[in-house]
């Protein structure tokens, strides 16, 4: 048995936005105790407070969250400035949260710390993890979503689902929040690691276009990319855009080896003179690449692509919750038609089934079914859940 409980509120007021989640929650929660839960949270809420009211209704519960770039669920659908609390109930899943400090300068070191503290508690194998890192840390800093995944990777495997996004702070950079148990932190690794009779399936879509020819990196170190085919980075896109700059509207897609699977990079500041770009992500030497081109119907269409990846790979008869992962530099390009994103999955729904979700700044998924995870930009990302 596997129950999935969603309350979400638009109160601009952290009391009032948590009373009513909280109240949502135990109407629906008709008398079943919670094993642990996901809270996603707009950045100007008084965090503490809620978590306080969380664990006074819901003592000691096995909670990861963090802040967000807008929240998603089948209560609201997409919105700014809200709350949404996902709720797990179940009595053959072992669900448990650890945390890792230090994500920054010892991501490694944070993986393991957090996936030891939750796999400790139960004797069954682990399935799947649910990560709600630090991004942005303070006055500019940032972690590392690659060095992150690493660590996480060395402590559960190179195949093993790593599945979540990195926190946000409504496009402002500056300082992101995660939550664990009643503790607000800014420089943690959540997890939440699944065991027993789970069932899930993960999808990815993006909606970029790859344009042109296919370029190997030639010289780039960490997230700066020097050389595509011995030649200026700015020099290869000056070939495709002219004179404009690189921005987020024209991301990089990475091949994975000699796959025609990738994953995306976003430019974000650049040296005309040197010929440099530096990316929010890490770009590998040798990598194959191409630059995109974007059509927001096609990236809009992306979501339900996503969606209809994760069904099809589902391998029960019908999932009982719905996770989404998606992009702020999604949301930002897509404006007012960001909420076009929510409304495909609902429609493609052929049931009604919990959906809860958050704009990241940055997202974890396999590229395909049973793969090994990466760190993603601008994508979607769908996680089914279920034991049936």
């Amino acid at each position: 048995m596997l129950n999935f409980i969603v309350g979400h509120s638009d109160d601009p007021d952290s009391q009032g936005a948590i009373e009513e989640v909280l109240q949502q929650c135990i109407t629906d929660l008709a008398g079943m105790k919670p094993k642990a839960g996901i809270l996603f949270a707009a950045i100007d809420f008084d965090h503490s407070l809620i978590l306080e009211e969380i664990d006074r209704v819901f003592p000691g519960l096995d909670l990861i969250g963090c802040t967000t770039d807008g929240e998603i669920s089948s209560r609201l659908g997409f919105q700014q400035d809200s709350l949404t609390l996902l709720l797990f109930c179940s009595d053959t899943i072992d669900i448990y949260a650890g945390v890792g400090y230090g994500a920054k300068n010892d991501p490694v070191a944070a993986a393991k710390e957090a996936v030891e503290q939750a796999t400790q508690k139960s004797n069954a194998a682990p399935k799947l993890c649910i990560t709600l890192p630090a991004s942005y840390i303070e006055d500019g800093s940032t972690t590392s979503g690659e060095s992150i995944l690493k660590g996480l990777k060395l402590a559960l495997g190179s195949h093993f689902p790593i599945v979540g996004g990195t926190a946000g702070d409504q496009f402002r950079f500056q300082k992101t929040y995660q939550f664990f148990g009643n503790k607000v932190l800014s420089d943690s690794l959540p997890v939440l690691i699944f065991s027993g009779d789970i069932l899930l399936s993960y999808g990815i879509g993006c909606g970029w276009q790859p344009i042109g020819r296919k370029s190997i990196v030639t010289k780039a170190q960490g997230t700066l990319l020097y050389e595509i085919d011995g030649k200026p980075a700015t020099e290869f896109y000056q070939h495709y855009l002219g004179d404009r700059p690189p921005t987020a509207e024209n991301p990089l897609a990475v091949y994975e080896g000699d796959s025609e699977r990738y994953y995306m990079r976003v430019p974000n500041t650049y040296d005309w003179e040197v010929g440099s770009i530096n990316f929010l992500g890490d770009i590998p030497e040798q990598a194959t690449v191409q630059v995109t081109d974007i059509s927001r119907d096609e990236v809009i269409a992306a979501s339900q692509t996503s969606f209809e990846i994760a069904m099809k790979n589902y391998p029960g008869t019908k999932p009982e919750a719905v996770l989404l992962f998606s992009c702020c530099c999604r949301r930002w390009l897509l404006g007012t038609r960001a909420k076009e994103e929510y409304q495909l999955v609902q429609n493609a729904l052929t049931q009604e089934i919990p959906v809860c979700g958050f704009y990241t700044y940055g997202e974890f998924a396999p590229l395909e079914s049973q793969g090994s995870s990466y760190y993603h930009q601008e994508t979607f990302v769908t996680l089914l859940l279920g034991t049936k």
